[in-house]
């Protein structure tokens, strides 16, 4: 019978300026073991978001009994993993007040924060600490990154409803009441921060510099060395793991080159106009439409990297901010806020369903692939609360009663998923406040509007 030594969680494998943390293997402890006790591995929070609501009858369950076995349209994607999610209809928004005339700039600022902005300071940044937010004040500290703030492309749209801050248009994390917390849409960048590269002095380079594949090659290669002092399921893992770093890579640098391409051919630089060979500077940026799912899936792929190698515990990932975007990848152009003001037009019914659907197949995608990846007793997902939802019920009429949530993943055994509640009669503050209690973070004062939490969902209370 072979002996392999127990190695820290924190270890990393190095070369020439960039490290990448590994996944938990079995001959690793989470965090510092105490006499020989390995830990569970930590709990996951992370939210993703959609605009404009949802077609109703299209998306919540006809009935508790169904759930499993006959989702509806909008959840056919998941399926697969329906046994590890819950859904509760009931949750209602927070109440619109002294902004009636501002839905959109309150969709997203109040989905984690639970809080109306100050009335008195419409047009500053004045609304409350979100969800994500207290949660990496508490969790944060245990990783290299607090918290990761993604989104798919930056917002377009200039409204302001109300006399309110163009930021509620387009951030859903406040690091404080007056503080927003910008998300990034550049995966390159996302890449660089979960390598941690360095430039030659040492230090952290600029965000956005390229991560040079030599010295990824040079990381990747080192794992050789650790992979023979590893027992033979470990090296399975460590070879899946690292597969999946490169796959990642891979499809940014597609990404990365079919941009670059099409600059060079605006500017003449391309096969039309090949009179200079010199590259005009472009800006890596995720493009309205063509192929935005694999855009988002290359953010999702990114999130499941952060949590699997323990860099970040809590994440939030904007798929699209309110108003102005469109998706041709579904055979139309319409912009989806257009769409949902739909009068019961069956065309613009059809294009929201559509739209929907193909929003949670991204998060489908997130939790599949985090439910494939092993890790401790359990998968990652099991190991993870993952939160999908809108701050709109209905785009039409811009209602509010039931917002749409779905939650992903066992939170390390204080979810109780598997169910749909039909009639749960709670808010969304209580809602948020529960979830933190799920993974651990001690409460001392509600999120937002909370009056409760709630029972009917968790193990822990």
């Amino acid at each position: 019978m072979s002996h392999h030594t127990l190695i820290n969680r924190r270890t990393c494998l190095k070369g020439l300026g960039a490290s990448l943390s590994l996944p938990l293997l079995d001959v690793m402890g989470w965090a510092d073991t105490v006499s020989g006790e390995v830990k569970q591995p930590p709990t996951r929070l992370a939210f993703m978001y959609m605009p404009h609501g949802v077609i109703m009858d299209q998306f919540w369950p006809a009935n508790p009994e169904s759930f499993l076995t006959s989702p509806p349209p909008a959840l056919k994607s998941l399926e697969p993993v329906l046994n590890k999610c819950l859904m509760m209809k009931g949750i209602s928004g927070v109440g619109t007040g002294p902004f009636s005339g501002a839905p959109h700039a309150l969709e997203l600022s109040t989905w984690l924060t639970a809080t109306l902005p100050n009335s008195d300071k419409r047009n500053e940044i004045n609304i409350a600490i979100s969800a994500d937010q207290i949660a990496a004040n508490y969790v944060g500290a245990f990783t290299p990154l607090p918290s990761l703030e993604l989104a798919t492309m930056p917002q377009t749209w200039k409204e302001n409803q109300a006399g309110l801050n163009e930021a509620y248009y387009s951030h859903c994390s406040y690091r404080s009441p007056t503080q927003a917390v910008p998300a990034e849409i550049n995966p390159r960048n996302v890449l660089n921060r979960l390598f941690n590269t360095k430039d030659s002095s040492g230090k952290n380079s600029p965000l956005g510099t390229p991560l040079d594949r030599s010295m990824l090659d040079l990381v990747l290669g080192g794992a050789r060395e650790l992979r023979r002092t590893l027992p033979t399921p470990d090296q399975q893992k460590l070879d899946e793991y690292l597969d999946s770093v490169r796959s990642v890579e891979r499809r940014i640098a597609a990404i990365e080159l079919r941009q670059k391409e099409a600059a060079l051919e605006k500017a003449g630089h391309g096969s039309k106009n090949k009179k200079s060979t010199d590259s005009p500077p472009i800006e890596i940026k995720i493009p309205e439409g063509d192929k935005r799912s694999e855009y988002m899936q290359v953010m999702c792929d990114l999130t499941v990297l952060a949590f699997q190698t323990d860099t970040t515990r809590i994440s939030t990932y904007i798929g699209s901010t309110p108003n102005g975007v469109s998706y041709p990848e579904l055979g139309f152009n319409d912009q989806h806020h257009s769409q949902t003001h739909h009068r019961n037009q069956p065309e613009k019914v059809e294009k929201v369903a559509k739209i929907t659907e193909f929003n949670i197949e991204q998060f489908a995608y997130m939790v599949k692939k985090m439910d494939s990846l092993q890790e401790g007793d359990g998968t990652l997902l099991d190991h993870s609360i993952m939160m999908w939802g809108s701050g709109l019920e209905d785009g039409d009429t811009h209602t509010r009663a039931n917002l749409p949530f779905i939650l992903a993943g066992g939170g390390n055994g204080s979810l109780k998923t598997g169910q749909f509640l039909p009639d749960i009669k709670a808010n969304q503050g209580d809602l948020l406040t529960t979830l933190l209690t799920c993974i651990g973070v001690p409460i001392d004062r509600p999120v937002g509007i909370a009056t409760k939490q709630l029972k009917e969902i968790t193990t822990v209370l």
